[in-house]
């Protein structure tokens, strides 16, 4: 690891030997050299610091005034458009406000805890009929993710199909810090179709108001706009957090068979599993914040207008936080994690991951296939560093 320096702050660490490709297949040596070394670096591979220490990314999160969510050049922005997760109070407040009691705890379980155990049980007759052998994240985690996240945002006229490739390509576009034009061609085209699918939906949400996002947000104040942006930002973090959850948690389980035999034996441990796989692997593994002002952090001198990459990937495998932070433990000491970030930008949809995860797929899925095992004859696999989960996960059930 080379340096730069000047004459007021301590050296600048500069990581560049971190490849995209490398972060890619598996970003987490990458990190445990990188807290090694300097919790803040500047990595010319990624354009920005990446700050990959639990203090540090806990302290970020907790000071907006500092380390603001409205970068310059965001890449969210120009794939999603400018949505709350990439605002400040006082702008961010209202339109986290305009979600109302849609995702709380009420409402999951007044309305959609039903609407999860039907598609629970939908995707699962499909991995019956598939047979042993098939891929539980595009034959289950993917979908089911995918339709719950299609009802509760009201998207009447679109299917899960679409919400999974709106979600993957904006997505792309989010973390293409390759700048590949191919990449932005179909972040582009999936948020036009977003743009007018809403447009489409806006008049009956009007006249028929019901319990969806969408008929909440279409019925508060916020301009058509910001709308647009907020429901592509949804689209895309309420899609691949509960689908990649779920298929690192099963992953984890089926690697680890004395805990799984705990979790059949005591079926509310599912919970615990569901918060092991989320620290273990979390599946927003970074996002970009700015700093406002001068600052120092992890040691070194950030100037006014850093772009930051706080990777809670690392954060969340920080040794001076968990013990043993590489395995998956579920019988270690419970301590706060940064997976569903924190301060004013905690993931809205926390509680729907929870409980359409960990309190119904997860068991079901356990339940009904008997003897679920990975498959002998393909491995499974993982990748991702802005975004990470399973990319293969084939399994087979004493049928």
């Amino acid at each position: 690891m080379s340096t730069t320096s000047n004459t007021t702050a301590p050296a600048v660490p500069v990581a560049d030997w971190i490849t995209i490709p490398d972060l890619y297949d598996d970003p987490f040596p990458i990190y445990r050299r990188l807290r090694a070394e300097s919790p803040v670096a500047w990595v010319p591979a990624v354009n920005r610091y990446m700050v990959t220490s639990f203090d540090a990314c806990h302290t970020i999160e907790q000071d907006q005034e500092t380390y603001s969510a409205n970068e310059t050049d965001s890449l969210m922005k120009r794939a999603m458009g400018h949505s709350m997760l990439r605002k400040d109070d006082p702008e961010h407040e209202p339109e986290r406000k305009s979600y109302g009691s849609v995702l709380r705890p009420k409402a999951i379980k007044e309305t959609w805890t039903a609407i999860f155990e039907q598609n629970t049980q939908r995707y699962l007759d499909e991995i019956f009929e598939t047979g042993p052998g098939a891929d539980l994240h595009f034959g289950f985690a993917a979908p089911y993710a995918a339709e719950n996240l299609r009802q509760i945002m009201g998207f009447r006229n679109a299917t899960q199909q679409d919400m999974q490739r709106w979600s993957q390509t904006m997505i792309d576009g989010t973390g293409n810090y390759a700048d590949d034009p191919d990449v932005w061609a179909k972040a582009l085209a999936s948020s036009q179709e977003v743009d007018a699918a809403i447009d489409d939906l806006m008049p009956h949400y009007r006249k028929h108001p019901d319990a969806t996002l969408l008929s909440a947000v279409v019925n508060s104040d916020l301009p058509v706009e910001a709308i647009r942006a907020n429901m592509k930002m949804t689209i895309g973090g309420g899609l691949n957090e509960p689908r990649d959850v779920l298929g690192t948690a099963v992953w984890a389980l089926l690697a680890n068979p004395d805990q799984l035999a705990e979790t059949l034996e005591d079926p509310s441990r599912f919970q615990t599993a569901f918060d092991e796989a989320i620290r273990w692997v979390a599946p927003i593994g970074m996002y970009p914040r700015q700093t406002t002002r001068e600052v120092e952090l992890g040691g070194v001198l950030l100037p006014a207008g850093a772009r930051l990459g706080v990777v809670l990937g690392a954060a969340n495998r920080d040794p001076q936080q968990f013990e043993d932070p590489e395995s998956f433990n579920m019988g270690r000491e419970k301590k706060p994690h940064l997976a569903f970030g924190g301060g004013a930008h905690y993931c809205a949809g926390a509680w729907v991951a929870k409980a359409s995860v960990a309190s119904i797929a997860l068991p079901a899925l356990f339940k009904q296939l008997p003897g679920l095992r990975l498959s002998e004859d393909r491995p499974a696999r993982a990748g991702g560093w802005v975004f990470r989960g399973m990319l293969d996960l084939p399994v087979t059930w004493n049928a």
